[in-house]
């Protein structure tokens, strides 16, 4: 028998058959063998064969991908190869874009050009902006942004050509340098201030800031702390594996959708409260405690399954999330510059609890991604309802990583999971008035 290959038993029939094991960089981190290969578990010539039932995914691998490894068990998160904990320190947002998209890091000159290119392409084109004034003063910015993003592929239709590299490069540059454009302008929509348009002069995230909070000043100053705060969050949440949004992309894209389309489709799945609206979450929880004085009663609850402790735990992470140490570090730079509230003062003791807690720890229940950084974005004055769409600007570099992967790799199809059917067998159709 073959030394790397899986022997299965149909029980049933008794007969076996054997499927091939494959690796990827790390054979410890997980073998995997084609799903196909189960449809030769078969009762009959009219059987359809044996399926994978996974439910969520849980233990199913959708691709071969290049770009993000994470070993959740030992609490491990790598771009392309490259430790988060160096890039964050490190690089910036653009230059890790450029490394995502590209899979290795730029020279100087590649730097320079892509740094070039996003910049000059940050404006938005007129009736994008009226497309934005349609919308209610109240309505919530990651549908504005959603809506937007999907309404860009009718004003550039060259982005339908998805197999064209060169296409794909423009609708990428496009997209990394007018989302944040977007989201400012649904920022500003909701307060009812006039735009302010993209000072090509700062940097990716000072641009950012330029756009959300420029008001009489001729030029406008990032505070260099916040903006590296933010810049530091943008690079954190670029990718991060076949998460639910990612999946999205990956998904919408594979009909060869659009770029616009598709990361309207991962704006989508971002926009449910279980993925880019959890640190809102943490905030909801650390104000309902509403003291440190009361974190001991709040954590019996919690161990008596009668409220859950937001910001904890991570369906891939059974350590410490490593993008949490770091938003921590972050946190008490960016509280030095904003001053520190009562909730920081509780989250603070309330992962100190925690962590000593043998409750949770016997659980992995680590603070995650979530936990600190609604507090930051909380310091630097965004409202609750944007946190995802800045969750959004980040992740659109992985997003679209991950789509031109996608695009590229000859192994993938449409795609189209499989289904358990477990609804009536035939039956004839009963006329109205015969229906009891």
């Amino acid at each position: 028998m073959p030394q790397d290959s899986v022997t299965i038993t149909d029980h049933r029939t008794g007969n076996t058959i054997e499927s091939p094991v494959s690796y990827g960089t790390y054979p410890n981190n997980g073998a995997s063998t084609p799903s196909l290969a189960l449809r030769e578990l078969k009762m009959g010539d009219d059987d359809f064969g044996m399926l994978g039932y996974d439910p969520a995914f849980m233990n199913t691998a959708s691709c071969k991908s290049s770009i993000t490894f994470i070993d959740g068990e030992k609490g491990v998160l790598r771009y392309r190869g490259y430790p988060i904990e160096q890039l964050a320190e490190n690089s910036n947002f653009l230059e890790t874009a450029f490394l995502l998209m590209h899979g290795e890091l730029p020279t100087g000159t590649e730097y320079q050009v892509w740094v070039d290119e996003v910049t000059n392409h940050t404006l938005l084109h007129e009736n994008i902006k009226h497309l934005i004034d349609a919308f209610w003063h109240d309505a919530h910015p990651m549908g504005m942004l959603t809506a937007t993003v999907a309404a860009m592929s009718t004003f550039y239709p060259d982005s339908k050509n998805v197999t064209d590299a060169d296409s794909r490069h423009l609708q990428i540059i496009r997209l990394l340098a007018k989302l944040p454009t977007i989201a400012a302008f649904a920022y500003r929509r909701t307060l009812g201030r006039p735009y302010a348009h993209p000072n090509n002069r700062l940097s990716y995230a000072g641009n950012f800031m330029n756009m959300l909070f420029k008001t009489v000043e001729l030029q406008y100053e990032p505070d260099p702390v916040l903006e590296k705060a933010l810049d530091v969050l943008f690079v954190l949440h670029a990718d991060h594996e076949q998460n639910c949004s990612t999946t999205a992309v990956r998904c919408s894209g594979s009909a060869l959708t659009d770029p616009y389309c598709a990361i309207a489709a991962g704006c989508g799945a971002l926009y449910g409260p279980l993925h880019g609206g959890a640190n809102e979450a943490v905030l909801r929880m650390l104000t309902e405690i509403e003291k440190v004085e009361n974190i001991p009663a709040f954590i019996e609850t919690v161990k008596g399954g009668e409220r859950r402790l937001m910001g904890f735990g991570h369906r891939v992470y059974k350590n410490y999330d490593p993008r949490a140490q770091i938003i921590k570090q972050t946190a008490d730079r960016v509280f030095e510059v904003t001053g520190r509230n009562s909730l920081t003062d509780i989250a603070l003791e309330l992962e100190r609890v925690a962590l000593e807690d043998d409750y949770f720890v016997s659980r992995k229940l680590y603070p995650n991604v979530d936990f600190y950084s609604g507090l930051i974005y909380q310091a630097m004055g965004f409202p609750t309802d944007f946190f995802p769409v800045l969750f959004a600007i980040g992740r659109t570099a992985g997003w679209l990583a991950q789509w031109q992967e996608l695009l590229t790799d000859p192994e993938q199809r449409i795609s189209r999971p499989r289904q358990i059917y477990t609804g009536s067998k035939e039956r004839d159709y009963v006329p109205m008035d015969a229906r009891s």
